[in-house]
């Protein structure tokens, strides 16, 4: 998405026209309450975005934006075939933020005891949630010894008017949390609440320690981020975001926290002693649209996520080898397993890039799978069906013992606890070869030619009787939408 020097900033309103225009967005006028219905609609809300419009204190909140691949893809002005090499090219292409006098986020300045998290919409996104969690706050910090800025995805349960929990990963915002604990220093903090959904991809990729997802998020939007000074906090937060919080994440402190409905649509993982933080300003527009994310599988969260990460992989598996044939890369559900697109130029390569993917940047992936170009990696039924017919167990299925895995990946032995340095997940991984034949041995790959009907350019809809049109059209996704029929 190329925004001209004339036009204004990309942020969450630009991105809900966007949706309106495009026939993705729902808006809700009916009153709904954040704690007992809002995450029930949000969970229901797969195709189309929402947009709640009367909400208790008169707020308003988006959710469910992007609610698929589909809706990332329009983020990035792709496809969904498409988005994941573009982004893989965006990925080399950072600009650096600006920094500006003042912008909207700055229209109202609330010190502690003029704001009240519990009065937001802040929604209970499930059953055994310990409470209500904002999952859409970016945490913004800064390496104290270098001043390097992170970028980054935190939950933070709501405790009480000024405070919250925060559940800290084991990665870059907690390696900043180290050094101020070690000080016995509170470590300052921004929660950017609510911008334009390629900021949150930015938060959202994992690069090397010191990297600025701001400069990242700039070569996404192709425009530089506009960033103000925060009020009580030396750090830079977005101009054009909804709502900013500051805050301290003091030292030592410990508390209950979660559970909460996670990416992977569990509970548990993440739950126990985590840090606190405590929040002494707000700074917000005047009609500020708070965003809540709900969270689980192949929802808003798992979004987030597996668009950056496939093509982080993506970008990396490009240069294996030489230069492979690889056509595409996806995060599946959950966001542990990914499946890798390419044609193999030899026996063996689709191992090769395999090994790769499930030792990259990110800690996520303990499953990849390889499969050739006629297999539609977003049709879960087609990645099912080269596993049952193209794959070998003996031959085919590598499994790696004793490595380390993501410490929320709940199926794997968990060593340490929350909060703790040693949290992690010691398991395995598997990768599962489903490619063909390369193209080298004509013979052999023949064998696996997909079938195809006589005559593939005809469409059932054009036979049909009027009066059938409308079923035949519902059920042309299923019939048509096969790789293998274009």
């Amino acid at each position: 998405m190329t925004n001209g020097s004339n036009l204004p900033p990309q942020d969450m309103r630009s991105w809900i026209d966007e949706l309106e225009s495009r026939n993705e967005l729902i808006r809700i006028d009916k009153p709904v309450d954040p704690l007992t219905e809002m995450g029930s609609l949000l969970y229901q809300s797969r195709e189309k975005a929402l947009l709640f419009e009367n909400l208790p204190n008169d707020w308003r909140s988006l959710g469910q934006a992007p609610a698929n691949v589909r809706h990332a893809a329009i983020a990035f002005g792709a496809t969904e075939e498409t988005v994941v090499p573009l982004v893989a090219e965006r990925l080399g292409a950072c600009i650096r933020p600006v920094m500006v006098d003042d912008g909207p986020v700055k229209e109202v300045k609330l010190d502690k005891g003029d704001f009240d998290l519990t009065q937001m919409p802040v929604h209970v996104a499930g059953q055994r949630d310990g409470g209500p969690v904002i999952g859409s706050g970016l945490v913004i910090s800064k390496d104290p010894d270098t001043g390097a800025r992170n970028l980054s995805f935190h939950r933070l349960q709501i405790k009480g008017p000024n405070k919250t929990g925060i559940l800290l990963y084991p990665r870059h915002t907690w390696k900043n949390y180290v050094k101020y604990q070690e000080r016995n220093e509170p470590m300052p903090v921004a929660v950017m609440i609510g911008h334009h959904p390629l900021i949150y991809a930015a938060a959202a990729t994992t690069a090397a320690y010191g990297t600025d997802e701001l400069e990242i998020a700039g070569g996404y939007l192709d425009e530089a981020v506009r960033l103000v000074k925060c009020e009580t906090v030396d750090l830079e937060v977005p101009a054009d975001a909804e709502i900013v919080l500051e805050g301290h994440i003091p030292p030592h402190i410990r508390e209950d926290e979660g559970p909460f409905s996670e990416f992977q649509d569990y509970y548990i993982t993440g739950t126990g002693q985590n840090p606190i933080v405590e929040f002494q300003h707000m700074t917000r527009r005047a009609d500020a649209i708070f965003k809540n994310l709900q969270n689980g599988s192949e929802m808003e969260g798992c979004v987030f996520h597996k668009i950056p990460m496939s093509a982080t992989i993506f970008r990396r598996l490009s240069t294996v080898g030489g230069g492979p044939n690889l056509h595409n890369v996806m995060a599946l559900p959950g966001i542990f397993g990914l499946a890798v697109q390419m044609t193999p130029r030899y026996y063996g390569e689709g191992k090769n890039l395999l090994m790769a993917a499930l030792s990259s940047e990110y800690q996520h992936p303990k499953l990849a799978i390889a499969v050739d170009a006629d297999v539609d990696i977003f049709n879960h039924s087609e990645l099912l069906w080269a596993l049952s017919t193209r794959v070998d167990p003996d031959r085919d299925v590598v499994i790696i013992p004793g490595t380390h895995n993501h410490a929320m990946d709940a199926a794997l032995p968990e060593l340490g606890a929350p909060g703790t340095p040693l949290w992690q997940r010691f398991g395995s991984k598997i990768l599962i070869d489903a490619t063909i034949p390369p193209p080298a041995d004509a013979e052999a790959r023949d064998q696996f030619e997909r079938i195809r009907p006589i005559n593939p350019q005809l469409r059932l809809e054009d036979f049909a009787a009027d009066g059938s049109l409308e079923l035949v059209r519902s059920l042309a996704p299923v019939f048509f939408g096969s790789k293998m029929l274009d």
